[in-house]
């Protein structure tokens, strides 16, 4: 990925760190037996982080806005999804 300036093993790697991430806090949730809106918007505040990371923090060149986006709109889910877990925990099978 040579017009992007990163190299392609660091491109998957910024692709895996998020997943891997957010399957770490359900499997700690899982252990713990957090409630299902806790486990939802800790998932969203990894996901603005690496947001705001991928858009703000790396250099220009390397920067991954498009993915920031897509993270953000993640983040929005998730809580969206937490708030109706919270609401009503029977309902969400999350």
């Amino acid at each position: 990925m040579s017009h992007t300036g990163v190299d392609v093993i660091d491109f998957l790697f910024y692709t895996i760190y998020p997943v891997i991430g957010i399957f770490a806090v359900e499997a700690i949730s899982r252990l713990i037996k957090a409630p299902k809106w806790v486990k939802l918007w800790v998932q969203a505040t990894i996901s603005v982080g690496f947001g705001v990371y991928y858009w703000f923090i790396l250099p220009a060149p390397q920067n991954f806005p498009l993915t920031a986006m897509v993270m953000f709109a993640l983040a929005i889910a998730l809580i969206y999804q937490g708030r109706r877990a919270k609401i009503s925990p029977d309902k969400s099978p999350y």
